[in-house]
């Protein structure tokens, strides 16, 4: 068995003269859970739907679970669950036989076919609706719904596009909840424009711009930024007397994981502020040592981050010197 549960190798997609992908490379190990950003248009959708077999790729290889989804597309479907961004669903027909046409079409076996159906109607949360008509359900449910058909079979590799789009608050955080449940055992790649829902849910962020891959790295690594993290702290002396500033900045560039000191903010003429920059290892464990070690009192810890919006923006931001680009 691969150990890689998607390996996308030079993937290419031609749509006339329009190029959706332009030699994409990743791949995702099996139980990660992982982001997929770009604009629109990028290829993130062109992708997801290679991954699924439900388009081929020009030229280049997608494999799922070591499977290339173009020599044996019906092998690997077996092991993909998809939810699309448009989420395709027979409205006439009742949740429960919607889900039991579903079963029948992914090949689940008749002997654990109502054992699968009630697994995914109870993680979905579709027990109050089972009996209704899809075309009755409000968007909240339809996506549930979809959901459900995309875990009825057991997939390693669940592919979801846009999951909590039109959703009111309530409802995506029922679903956010949902999915951060089935990353416990699968492997996920999701697609969203919500980005702290990324931030919250993955583990791993993949950014991809004008059909290839332009970032790849850890949900808190892109949250570090370009330049590092940094912790604020505002400190005092235990006894009430006042610090020295230059020997307290001193013995703060020596904790551990500290790359630069920084006067800040403090509060009051007894407290003294400090802006604590650090490369990878976060210095907070170790300042609380230093502090008790030094008698000082932690008035304020706070490690400042970068969100995934500015990182996504810089990312994914045209280049104005190109002209090919500004035009």
């Amino acid at each position: 068995m691969s150990s890689s549960m998607i390996r996308i190798e030079s993937l290419t997609k031609r749509y006339g003269p329009t190029e959706a992908l332009k030699g994409l490379s990743f791949e995702v190990p099996r139980g990660q859970v992982v982001g997929f950003l770009g604009l629109n248009g990028a290829g993130k959708s062109t992708t997801m739907r290679i991954l699924a077999g439900y388009v081929t790729p020009t030229s280049g290889k997608a494999l799922v679970g070591g499977i290339d989804v173009a020599v044996d597309p019906v092998a690997a479907r077996r092991l993909v669950g998809y939810l699309p961004e448009n989420n395709p669903l027979y409205e006439e027909m009742m949740v429960i036989d919607f889900l039991r046409f579903i079963a029948d079409v992914r090949g689940v076996p008749a002997d654990v076919r109502s054992t699968r159906i009630k697994n995914a109607v109870e993680r979905c949360g579709l027990g109050a609706v089972i009996g209704k008509d899809i075309g009755q359900l409000s968007k909240g449910y339809r996506q549930r719904v979809g959901l459900a058909q995309a875990i009825l079979h057991e997939p390693d590799l669940l592919i979801l596009d846009e999951p909590t789009s039109g959703l009111d608050p309530n409802q995506i955080v029922e679903i956010q909840n949902l999915i951060r449940e089935l990353g416990r055992e699968k492997t996920v790649i999701l697609s969203t424009h919500i980005l702290p829902e990324v931030q919250a849910m993955c583990s791993r962020v993949l950014i991809i711009k004008n059909g290839v891959l332009a970032t790849d790295n850890s949900t808190e690594r892109l949250a570090l930024g370009d330049e590092g993290g940094a912790v604020t702290v505002v400190l005092a002396s235990r006894h009430g007397s006042s610090l020295d500033a230059a020997a307290v900045q001193r013995a703060l560039e020596a904790v551990p994981g500290v790359a630069k000191v920084e006067t800040g903010e403090a509060e009051g003429s007894a407290s003294l502020g400090f802006l604590l920059r650090y490369a990878v290892e976060d210095p907070r464990r170790a300042l609380f040592e230093a502090a008790v070690k030094n008698e000082w009192v932690l008035l304020e810890v706070h490690r400042a981050q970068t969100s995934l919006e500015d990182t996504f923006r810089k990312v994914t931001a045209e280049d104005a010197t190109d002209p090919r680009k500004a035009a």
